[in-house]
């Protein structure tokens, strides 16, 4: 029994057993090893199925307690100058106008880590989310007369609010932003699978991690990263790791039937470190699924891809009431829309435009639009993509799609079922079949229904190529893999932000 205990023990690696735990602190250490904490707290992290930055939760975080605190009491104190009488301040209401003030700000990618806006942009989009929340604060305030809110309060809150937002802003990007909290990332291999994450140079793409170095795996792995990025770890890999404060180790190696050092790896993982794949590793700081890095394996083991009755049930009875609500809200536009069309082609050529889509789980659909092209725009029946400055766009038509007018019609789609709100675009089986055979996981969108907006909408540019469309494949299987209901609000809010400021329309 000895020996047999004997030679279990021998074969389980040195360093697991050779130092024993001593608690020291609020942190525990192996021997002269501390264990890196609080890595939740760095970086991006999962919330609802998607993943968040943790400097701009705490920017939203910190600004609604301001905002609301600030100007709670700054009415208190002015309360005296604008009414005769006292009377009582309304905490519920500035709280109320805060939190409004903040989604308008969401909307319109005050919150978003790839905004590029410099001061007056920002400066700009603050202001019209602050109008825009105006806006819906009066609408609510005709209905709920409680005279709690009124013009002077509004005035006080707003000339509150916004120079306290503007200086929040300016110390978080001048000491907060890309500066604290972020992961420290070690990445294992140097080779062209490393190469996709030393090609990560733009500050919005770094925002999350701060990058260690290339270390060279025990392979002969060529170096098609920068030379001056590679490091060694004359003291071993896990030491290594520790004594820099890494925080996570990104496995990018090339070829994964050499052997990789398991025995080290598991050694940084049991000391805190965490281990996560490469394509993992782009899912977390660029919101999809890089084509380059996927595998059957990831796919078939990977979290996600799930199907929620509760929630399908949820997200359909949302998409019935909302759509029916916009229809309403946008029927005097969509009269206009079709008196113009109308009036352009004196009455040739319908006013609407229907054509066949692929939908949920392959089947084809009629989406329904408002025609903005000429009644010849496809006379030889040849399916084309809409090209930037497109000939066949009429004049109501470029005004209509700059403004995604052209797709209220489609809310009749999601009312009847052949769509959602939020989901992959829809698109024609001419342009389906071709990009399957591109790629195989192009059929996967049809997994779920198309939307009339969606991920890929919003994180990348109009699409008019088979480039194009990989590109927002990896949007579309980031989405379809961590669908919720709190991502679908999310991509609905900044959808906002995308009508307004015309962000991809052709």
């Amino acid at each position: 029994m000895e020996r047999k205990m004997k030679s279990q023990s021998e074969t389980v690696p040195e360093h697991i057993h050779r130092r024993p735990a001593e608690k020291v602190g609020p942190s525990f250490a192996i021997g002269e090893r501390t264990l890196p904490r609080f890595h939740c707290c760095k970086g991006k992290f999962q919330l609802f199925g998607h993943y968040v930055h943790a400097q701009f939760l705490l920017l939203l975080a910190v600004e609604l307690l301001l905002v609301t605190v600030a100007s709670h009491f700054t009415l208190k104190a002015a309360v005296p100058w604008l009414y005769p009488a006292d009377v009582p301040v309304p905490l519920r209401e500035t709280l109320l106008a805060s939190v409004l003030s903040l989604m308008a700000m969401v909307a319109l990618g005050l919150y978003d880590t790839r905004q590029r806006e410099q001061a007056m942009g920002i400066a700009f989009r603050m202001l019209s989310a602050f109008f825009l929340a105006s806006l819906v604060l009066w609408a609510y305030y005709q209905i709920n007369t409680n005279n709690l809110w009124d013009l002077k309060r509004h005035l006080v809150f707003l000339g509150t609010a916004l120079p306290l937002l503007a200086v929040t802003r300016i110390l978080f990007y001048r000491y907060i932003d890309g500066k604290v909290l972020l992961r420290r990332t070690l990445v294992l291999g140097t080779g062209k699978r490393a190469r996709h994450i030393d090609r990560l140079r733009r500050r919005a793409d770094k925002r999350g991690f701060h990058l260690v170095g290339f270390l060279a795996p025990r392979s002969c792995e060529a170096v098609h990263v920068d030379p001056a990025r590679v490091v060694t770890a004359k003291e071993g890999f896990c030491d290594y790791s520790l004594s820099r404060n890494v925080d996570e180790i990104v496995i990018a190696v090339d070829d994964r039937r050499q052997k990789l050092p398991i025995d080290e790896l598991l050694d940084c993982r049991m000391s805190g470190i965490e281990v996560i794949d490469a394509i993992d590793f782009f899912e977390r700081e660029m919101a999809l699924i890089h084509l380059d890095l996927v595998q059957p394996g990831w796919l078939i083991h990977a979290r996600g891809f799930k199907r929620n009755l509760a929630r399908d049930i949820l997200k359909r009875s949302f998409d019935m009431a909302v759509s029916l609500v916009l229809l309403i809200l946008s029927s005097p536009i969509s009269l206009f829309t079709a008196l113009a069309i109308w009036l352009e082609d004196r009455g040739k050529g319908g006013i609407f435009y229907r054509q066949e889509r692929v939908g949920l789980n392959g089947e084809p659909f009629e989406v329904i639009k408002f025609r903005s092209m000429r009644p010849d725009a496809e006379a030889d029946g040849k399916a084309r993509w809409a090209q930037k400055e497109d000939p066949r766009v009429t004049r109501t038509g470029a005004f209509i799609r700059k403004y995604r007018i052209d797709e209220i019609p489609q809310l009749w789609n999601v009312l009847r079922g052949d769509m959602s709100l939020v989901g992959p675009r829809p698109e024609r089986p001419q342009f389906v079949e071709h990009l399957v055979q591109l790629n195989p996981l192009y059929r996967e969108r049809h997994r779920v229904k198309p939307g009339l907006t969606g991920w890929a909408q919003l994180s990348y540019p109009y699409g008019s190529s088979d480039r194009d469309a990989m590109q927002k494949l990896q949007y579309d299987l980031y989405y379809i893999k961590n669908a919720s209901l709190f991502f679908d609000l999310l991509i609905l809010m900044q959808t906002v932000e995308v009508v307004l400021f015309r962000k991809g329309a052709r």
